[in-house]
C-alpha cells in the first residue's frame, strides 16, 4: 500500500487548524491575525501537548527570511523525535541512532497553518465567539470558540496572544464537548528575542526516503473532472480539490479534498499492489480517523481529523464517477 500517513508519522502533536471561517468581523479580524501571525512572525518557544493519556514537551523554532519560513521542533520528553522543515522539504529524525526520512516534495508547516480562502462556506456549521481568555506564558490573551452545529466535525477553543495574535493555545473538542487535545506553549519569544542558532539540527546517521502518493507516482497531471466522488456528504462539505496523476501504465492515482472550510477530509485511491497485504476497515491515530476500503479493485483510503460517523459517512459512499 502507497499512501503515506506521513503526519501521522509523529503522533497528533503537529496537527494542523485550517481556520477558514468569517463569522462576525471582530472574530475574523482575529483569525485573520493568527494566520498572519503563525506564518509571518519569529517565535520559539516551549509547548505541552496532551492527548489522552500522552503528555509531550516540545521545542519549537519559527523564523521567516527572503526564502521563506524555516521551522525545527524537537521533543523534549519521551523518545527522541525531530521534525527540520525549509524550503528543501522536511527531515524527519526518530530514536537514539537519528534515523533521517527525508521528503523534499512536502514543504506544509506542521505547526498550525491557518489559510483564510473561502471564509463565507463555514458560517452555517459553526458557532463563533470571542472573549477575554487567560494569561498563558505570561502574556494575555483572547480566546476564539468554533463550535460545530453538528456531530460531523469537531470544535476548537484557541486562545490567541492580546497584541500579535499568535496561537499560544488551542483545544480540540470532541462531539459530546469532550477534549480531545489540548496544545499550550509554557514559554515563548518572539522577534529579535529568538535565538537562530536553534534553527540548525545535528545530521542523523541513517536517512531513509518516502514514496508513493502524495505526491503521486511521477507521471502526467492530470486536471479533467475527478474520476471517483463521494455520494455522501454531511452538511456544508463540499469538493475543495482534486488531482490525478496518470503514471502512463494504466494507472491513475487520485487526490481528493471534501471540506466545510474548517474540516478537512482527504480521499485517496490508488491502484491495489498485490503483492502486500491490505488490512481494510477503519482505525484511529490521536485524532485522526481513517476508512481503507476496496472499490473495483483500486484502494480508497478516507482520513481527517474528524468524527469516526464523518470517515464511515464519506468513506463508504466514494464510488467512481459515471459519464
Amino acid at each position: 500500500m502507497k499512501v503515506r500517513f506521513l503526519l501521522l508519522v509523529f503522533g497528533s502533536w503537529l496537527n494542523a487548524i485550517p481556520v477558514t471561517a468569517r463569522c462576525d468581523d471582530d472574530v475574523y479580524q482575529w483569525l485573520d491575525r493568527m494566520s498572519a501571525a503563525m506564518n509571518q512572525m519569529h517565535y520559539q518557544g516551549t509547548f505541552v501537548y496532551v492527548q489522552g493519556d500522552n503528555v509531550e514537551t516540545v521545542r519549537i523554532t519559527h523564523m521567516v527570511d527572503e526564502k521563506g519560513s524555516h521551522e525545527r521542533l524537537m521533543s523534549v520528553s519521551g523518545t527522541p523525535r525531530e521534525v527540520v522543515r525549509d524550503s528543501d522539504g522536511v527531515r524527519w529524525m526518530s530514536g537514539e541512532d537519528r534515523t533521517v526520512i527525508a521528503d523534499s516534495a512536502v514543504s506544509r508547516p506542521f505547526f498550525p497553518e491557518l489559510p483564510m480562502g473561502g471564509v463565507a462556506e463555514a458560517a452555517s456549521s459553526y458557532r463563533f465567539t470571542l472573549e477575554d481568555g487567560q494569561r498563558i506564558a505570561s502574556r494575555h490573551t483572547r480566546r476564539v470558540e468554533i463550535m460545530p452545529h453538528d456531530e460531523y466535525r469537531y470544535g476548537y477553543r484557541l486562545w490567541l496572544e492580546a497584541q500579535s495574535g499568535l496561537l499560544l493555545q488551542w483545544e480540540l473538542v470532541g462531539t459530546k464537548g469532550e477534549s480531545l487535545a489540548k496544545l499550550m506553549f509554557t514559554e515563548l519569544k518572539m522577534g529579535a528575542e529568538v535565538d537562530p542558532g536553534e534553527l540548525h539540527a545535528p545530521a542523523g546517521d541513517k536517512t531513509a526516503s518516502l514514496s508513493g502518493p502524495p505526491p503521486a507516482p511521477e507521471g502526467r497531471s492530470v486536471t479533467n473532472e475527478p474520476g471517483w466522488q463521494a455520494g455522501l456528504l454531511p452538511s456544508g462539505f463540499r469538493l475543495a480539490s482534486h488531482r490525478q496523476n496518470d503514471t502512463g501504465q494504466d494507472e491513475v492515482y487520485e487526490h481528493l479534498v471534501y471540506s466545510d472550510g474548517i474540516a478537512a477530509v482527504s480521499v485517496y485511491v490508488e491502484p491495489r499492489d498485490k503483492n502486500s497485504e491490505l488490512v481494510q476497515g477503519t482505525s484511529v491515530m490521536g485524532t485522526t480517523n481513517a476508512l481503507i476500503r476496496t472499490v473495483n479493485g483500486e484502494v480508497v483510503t478516507v482520513l481527517g481529523d474528524v468524527p469516526a460517523a464523518t470517515i464511515k459517512m464519506i468513506g463508504e459512499s466514494v464510488q467512481p464517477v459515471r459519464h
